[in-house]
C-alpha cells in the first residue's frame, strides 16, 4: 500500500473505487467537522466539489480564521475524491496537532495562510521556472529553480537581481504547494 507524506504527516493513501461522489460529500463534511474544532463556522469553509468525482482533478479547502485566508490543495492523486480524502487528512492532523498543543494557532496560521489568487500565482510560478503547467515533480522544480538561480545570480555574467528574485518567489511558492 502506497503511503503519503505531506507537510511532515504519513499516512496510507487509497483507493476509491466506488460511490465517488458520495464519499466525496462524506470528505466535505468532515473537513468542515475539523475545522468546527477549533471554532471555525461551517460558514467560513470553501470546498467545492466536483460534478463527477472520479475524474482527474485537484482537491482544496480554504477557511478564514483570525482575519486570514487558509488555503490547502492536493493534486498528486488520480481522482478528485482520492485528493479530496488527502485535504482532509493534512486537515485533521493539523488540527489535532493544534488541540493537543502540539502546535500552537500562529504556526497554524502560517502553514495555511493564503492569497485570494494562490492557484494563479502557482501557474505563473511554473511559467517562471519553465515546467509544465500541471507540473508536481519537485526534483524537476527544483533542478530547474537552480539552473535559472545559477544563470540569473547577479555575481554571474548574466546576472540579474530582479530575475533572480523572481524565481526565488517562484520556487517559495510551489516548494510550499508541494511539500
Amino acid at each position: 500500500m502506497a503511503v503519503i507524506k505531506i507537510k511532515g504527516h504519513e499516512f496510507a493513501a487509497i483507493s476509491v473505487k466506488d460511490s465517488f461522489d458520495r464519499r466525496a460529500l462524506q470528505y466535505k463534511n468532515k473537513i468542515a467537522a475539523a475545522l468546527r474544532k477549533i471554532g471555525i463556522k461551517e460558514d467560513d469553509v470553501e470546498i467545492e466539489l466536483e460534478p463527477v468525482s472520479m475524474k482527474s482533478a485537484s482537491a482544496s479547502a480554504s477557511w478564514y480564521i483570525s482575519g486570514h485566508r487558509m488555503h490547502f490543495s492536493y493534486n498528486s492523486s488520480m481522482k478528485y475524491v482520492e485528493n479530496l480524502y488527502v485535504v482532509l487528512k493534512v486537515v485533521e492532523f493539523e488540527v489535532n496537532a493544534l488541540l493537543s498543543g502540539k502546535k500552537i494557532m500562529r504556526d497554524f496560521i502560517s502553514e495555511f495562510s493564503e492569497d485570494e489568487n494562490v492557484e494563479e500565482k502557482r501557474k505563473e510560478a511554473r511559467e517562471i521556472l519553465g515546467v509544465a503547467p500541471d507540473s508536481l515533480d519537485l526534483e524537476l522544480i527544483d533542478s530547474k529553480y537552480k539552473d535559472l538561480a545559477k544563470k540569473y545570480h547577479p555575481d554571474m555574467p548574466e546576472g540579474d537581481i530582479n530575475k533572480f528574485k523572481e524565481i526565488n518567489k517562484a520556487h517559495k511558492i510551489l516548494r510550499r504547494e508541494l511539500q
